[in-house]
């Protein structure tokens, strides 16, 4: 999976592009990480984001320790980590939720932080405050460079509280449309034919590029009485 910094990143870091193949990958273990997450008990629509998001992580290192291919034994699931948007800043100001580390961009880039992230949502097509924090809370932490400010691909999840992908996909375009963001709608997913996947572009401050995001919409079980 060769890897070319041929985008305009931050100054005086490379720009990552983990391309195509990678990012297969990082959506088929979310794939296969959450159908083994769903069967916790504490994954459920009335947990919270963090425990679910934990039994996710846990689902995806599962995933990995069982898939033949020869990407997964370049792939690290790390725990979500305090991170800096850039070395200017003194201490960390924000979360990751998943980050994902791969041993050969370490080793072509000498690039110690994660290689790509996943930021985890709840999410309803019913509920818009919900899709308008999946905007504010997630999508737009990578188009400020909040997170993966060096990164030319970013990962959503939504965990979603009910509805199915296209009602919760409907609803942040909505959100988008209303700030006059229509470019940025959430459309088919271009590197996955899956019906929860979808993929949307947003733009950057120059000189950075914009950034590609790929969302996994993931439909969780009812609440225990």
């Amino acid at each position: 999976m060769p890897a070319t910094s041929s985008g305009r990143g931050v100054l005086g870091r490379q720009a990552i592009d983990i391309h195509r193949e990678r990012s297969e990958a990082i959506l088929q273990v979310v794939d296969a990480g959450w159908k083994l997450a769903s069967a916790s008990t504490r994954a459920h629509a009335g947990a919270g984001e963090v425990e679910i998001t934990e039994c996710l992580r846990d689902g995806m290192r599962a995933a990995l320790a069982a898939s033949a291919a020869d990407w997964s034994k370049k792939m690290t699931v790390l725990p979500g980590t305090e991170s800096r948007s850039s070395a200017d800043v003194p201490k960390p100001d924000g979360r990751t939720d998943v980050p994902i580390f791969f041993s050969d961009l370490r080793e072509e880039y000498s690039e110690h932080d994660p290689h790509a992230i996943v930021e985890c949502k709840r999410v309803a097509g019913s509920r818009t405050g919900l899709c308008r924090e999946y905007v504010r809370e997630g999508v737009d932490r990578f188009a400020t460079g909040k997170y993966a400010r060096n990164h030319a691909i970013g990962f959503m999840v939504g965990y979603l509280l009910s509805g199915d992908a296209a009602s919760a996909a409907g609803c942040i375009n909505a959100h988008l449309t209303r700030k006059w963001r229509q470019s940025e709608h959430l459309g088919p997913c271009v590197i996955a034919d899956r019906p929860w996947a979808r993929s949307s572009r947003h733009p950057r401050a120059a000189p950075a590029d914009p950034i590609a995001l790929h969302h996994a919409f993931l439909g969780l079980g009812s609440a225990p009485s």
